[in-house]
């Protein structure tokens, strides 16, 4: 269950690749890394073959965010839509 994050910066864009699995335990690491530098920046998910439904939302937010998702698996792609769909759960009121 590992995550490789590498960002690839050309000029004022940058790229963060993504290798392996997406888990919520990684969503701390991969924002961090999302929000360090200056430049516009990309997710780059073409070595991504499995995430969790934590990381859907979160991509899903990144999106949300004007983080382009790039290279993003049919699978994973139909989920985020999915997951788009659902109506926000609120917490029941007392």
């Amino acid at each position: 269950m590992t995550l490789k994050i590498e960002r690839i910066t050309a000029g004022r864009e940058a790229r963060v690749r993504l290798s392996g699995q997406l888990r919520s335990e990684h969503l701390g690491e991969l924002e961090a890394e999302l929000e360090r530098g200056e430049s516009r920046v990309a997710l780059d998910l073409e070595e991504v073959d499995l995430v969790d439904v934590q990381g859907v939302r979160f991509l899903n937010e990144c999106e949300d965010a004007g983080i382009p998702v790039l290279h993003c698996s049919t699978y994973i792609r139909a989920w985020m839509l999915r997951e788009r769909g659902r109506p926000k759960k609120h917490p029941e009121p007392l």
